[in-house]
């Protein structure tokens, strides 16, 4: 088994400080962020140094109705090459719906979305597994992620799911305790139910992060410090094995290398208090009564439950004889599905379709959630297209975000950010509404500096854009 240590999330914004910090075993990098052809300079001199780098996909959507696109899974293998990494990881969700297979527009989340928990969307997500790890040149670890909203008629809880994912598929697990946290407060599932069912011989590594409540909703931002009961749940889960690895994780509102290394001390001190746990008899006679028993601020360990019989591990999967998943029996890739494909395909793109585009939620959803779940991918999709395309907020000033999130509630995202920057852009300049003449003239300027046939010199708006942000404003 890969044993990984402590690490971090790289990003940009704190490059030289993760290249500073004592005791980084290893980091992770969004793979969509990084060009295989282009390195940054940062994760270079880190690998020289002997940290592991993991790329982490955003963008597959192995929980889609659709089976993985070629050209992802190509460039998802592309990143590992180039980064020499020993595994690569994704998540369990869908992030895009509609398209040929349902006869529908094909419509982009730009955001992370839960697959619902049933046999349909199982049979689906194991065979797009199959076919991923059939494409990548490493192992391959999915990631429960943190949702705002339940599906109705889910026939599995979230342990059940991921452990018979692992069983069936062999992949590995990507544990992420923030989520689980997320998911008790938002959906009412109980995190030590979550970790009495998984597989611990599956398990890659653990993520940590913060997130904040509002309105009895946690929302997983990734931008603000640890809570007490995220660290308590991974007590809980390193009192059951010994996580390979743990990871911090952090996108935005970056704090001083100071406090991001004391987050860094209170995961080490999380896990080793689990390792303590379970080394005492007394604790772990204790433990095992405590299976359905939800974790809270106060608890610091769960059932030490066996969970699957033993099995031979192959390049880092589990598989039994011949390579097939223990306990399976042989299904060849992109067999099997279609009736699941085409019923949990209509259904993924009724419930984006009400998130992006206005259409009504279906039956059996929670109304207010999914207006929760609505504004905060619009919220989420402004953010992104800032930070693709930073000229253009110095561009509009206040008003970029207003127009915006104006422009998402006619205008579904079907292209990725880049090509969304532009059509938001290309709207504007189309408006009856008209801009004043000057935000006018420097916008066509960017516009037609990124979307014609070939690069043209930089405008006075482009170069007093970069002027501006390079001041650090």
């Amino acid at each position: 088994m890969l044993r990984l240590g402590t690490g971090i999330g790289w990003r940009p914004e704190i490059a030289d400080a993760v290249e500073r910090m004592p005791g980084i075993d290893w980091v992770e990098v969004v793979a969509e962020n990084v060009c295989p052809g282009h390195l940054p300079e940062s994760l270079l001199r880190l690998r020289e140094r002997g940290v592991t780098v993991i790329p982490h996909g955003v963008s597959l959507g192995l929980g889609g109705a659709d089976r993985p696109d070629e050209g992802r899974l190509a460039a998802l293998a592309e990143r590992v090459e180039a980064l020499g990494a020993p595994l690569v990881t994704e998540h369990i969700a869908f992030v895009r719906a509609g398209g040929p297979l349902t006869a529908s527009p094909g419509l982009e989340a730009g955001h992370l979305l839960p697959v619902p928990r049933t046999r349909d969307a199982l049979d689906v997500l194991c065979e797009n597994v199959r076919i991923a790890q059939e494409s990548l040149p490493v192992p391959l670890a999915l990631e429960n992620i943190a949702a705002l909203f339940s599906w109705p008629g889910e026939e599995m809880t979230e342990g059940e799911f991921l452990s018979e994912l692992a069983e069936r598929t062999g992949v590995r697990l990507l544990v992420d305790v923030a989520n689980l946290h997320t998911n008790h407060v938002n959906r009412g599932e109980d995190p030590a139910e979550a970790l009495a069912r998984l597989p611990v011989e599956a398990l890659a590594y653990v993520h940590v992060a913060g997130g904040f409540a509002r309105d009895g909703v946690w929302h997983d931002s990734h931008a603000h410090p640890v809570p007490r009961e995220v660290l308590d749940i991974l007590t809980a889960l390193a009192g059951r094995a010994a996580p390979p690895g743990v990871l911090l994780e952090r996108d935005e509102n970056f704090p001083e290398p100071a406090e991001l290394e004391s987050e860094l001390s209170a995961i080490r001190d999380a896990v080793d208090a689990g390792r303590r746990a379970a080394d005492t008899p007394a604790t772990a006679a204790t433990t095992t009564s405590t299976a359905d028993t939800p974790v809270t601020a106060t608890t610091t360990s769960t059932a030490d439950t066996p969970v699957t019989a033993a099995t031979a591990t192959t390049g880092g999967r589990r598989t039994g004889t011949g390579g097939t998943p223990a306990g399976t029996a042989p299904t060849p890739a992109g067999t099997g599905t279609t009736a699941a494909r085409q019923r949990l395909g209509v259904a993924q793109a009724a419930v984006l379709s009400s998130l992006v585009a206005g259409t009504p939620v279906p039956e059996g959803f929670d109304r207010v959630r999914m207006r929760v779940q609505a504004r905060s991918l619009a919220a989420k999709r402004a953010d992104v297209v800032a930070k693709v395309a930073p000229e253009l907020p110095v561009i509009l000033g206040a008003e970029y975000r207003e127009r915006f999130l104006a422009y998402a509630r006619t205008r579904p995202m079907d292209g990725g950010y880049r090509q969304d920057a532009l059509d938001f852009a290309g709207q504007l300049l189309r408006k009856e509404d008209p801009l004043a003449p000057r935000i006018h003239r420097h916008l066509r300027a960017w516009w037609l500096d990124r979307a014609g046939p070939a690069p043209r010199v930089p405008g006075p708006a482009v170069r007093a854009a970069r002027k501006v942000l390079l001041r650090g404003a």
